[in-house]
């Protein structure tokens, strides 16, 4: 929430924006993620290293996704919180899993991805399953660890049913705009770095070499390819603006208004519903990294295909008869 001390900020638009967003990511990102999950456990023997991280995207996108009903009726009623300050912090607690644990575990698929393509000979039976169950445990150490400060920061204001903030209050503005860069560089910057390094050089190594398997090719560009859209679309934006309009906020307090105030004000919005797309993006990173995901899909769209054929037949008898 920005300060009220500046005309013209239309806080009336993430009423509007967000709602349907988060309606739509909910149903979208339920479905998807729970019929990759569903998939992911029916192989659990056969769970290979990536799966083991795509498992975990898919546990931390359930996660961000059970609290959108609350997200959406608190918006609903005009930005009124009536579950409780300690719930407000949990639900943002669990967006900030999302979000950070994504990248994370997004980052853990590009550097495993790396390693396969660039260093085969120097990890072929060095990683394990095992390890990657660790890292993915370390993982979620360090995206709690980072988000728990955030818990600490005023969510709502007063004893009574009053707004849920997504970041703080305005009285907590100027330290948290400090969390807030710290949380970006180490939580965001870093990993995208990382990210960008491993496919870059990939990329040279796959053009370089002409015995690379094409199939290998057209997998890694996939996945590159989504990579680039979640965080150019999902992650980018959000923190760009989220920082942005933080630093608006602190303006705001100093009494100095900003022209730019309301533009930043109402992208951060935009920002925060393509953030939250994410949990329904991931699901790409399933079809991606398991084969099977594909041919399943495939064969349900077959058999619904030969359902409505075996059923448009049996209706026309029925068309004539009435018309005679």
């Amino acid at each position: 929430m920005a300060s009220t001390s500046c005309q013209g900020i239309r806080f009336d638009f993430t009423g509007r924006f967000l709602p349907p967003v988060y309606i739509l990511v909910f149903i979208v990102g339920l479905l998807a993620n729970g019929w990759g999950l569903k998939s992911l456990l029916q192989k659990w023997k056969k769970l290979g290293i990536i799966n083991v991280f795509v498992f975990n995207l898919g546990l931390a996108d359930i996660l961000y996704l059970l609290t959108l009903p609350f997200l959406v009726v608190y918006y609903f009623m005009e930005r009124k919180w009536i579950f409780g300050d300690a719930f407000c912090k949990i639900t943002r607690f669990c967006f900030n899993l999302n979000l950070y644990g994504s990248i994370g575990f997004l980052t853990c698929i590009s550097v495993y991805r790396y390693l396969a393509i660039v260093h085969p000979m120097r990890v072929m039976g060095r990683i394990t399953v095992t390890h990657s169950v660790g890292i993915s445990v370390m993982v979620w150490f360090l995206v709690s660890v980072q988000s728990l400060p955030d818990m600490f920061y005023s969510k709502t204001f007063g004893n009574k049913p009053e707004q849920c903030f997504d970041t703080t209050s305005d009285s907590y503005v100027d330290d948290y705009i400090k969390y807030s860069l710290g949380r970006t560089f180490t939580g965001f910057c870093i990993p995208l770095l990382i990210t960008l390094g491993c496919y870059g050089h990939v990329i040279v190594i796959l053009c370089r070499t002409n015995t690379t398997d094409k199939v290998l090719k057209q997998r890694c560009l996939k996945l590159l390819f989504i990579v680039i859209l979640l965080f150019s679309v999902c992650y980018i934006p959000y923190h760009v603006l989220k920082n942005l309009n933080l630093w608006s906020r602190v303006l705001q307090r100093q009494n100095i208004c900003c022209e730019w105030s309301n533009g930043v004000y109402i992208a951060h919005q935009i920002s925060r519903g393509l953030v939250c797309l994410n949990s329904a993006l991931n699901t790409l990173v399933y079809l991606h990294g398991n084969e099977d995901i594909p041919a399943q899909l495939r064969r349900q769209l077959q058999q619904a295909r030969k359902a409505f054929m075996r059923l448009t037949p049996s209706q026309v008898p029925l068309v004539e008869l009435s018309n005679m």
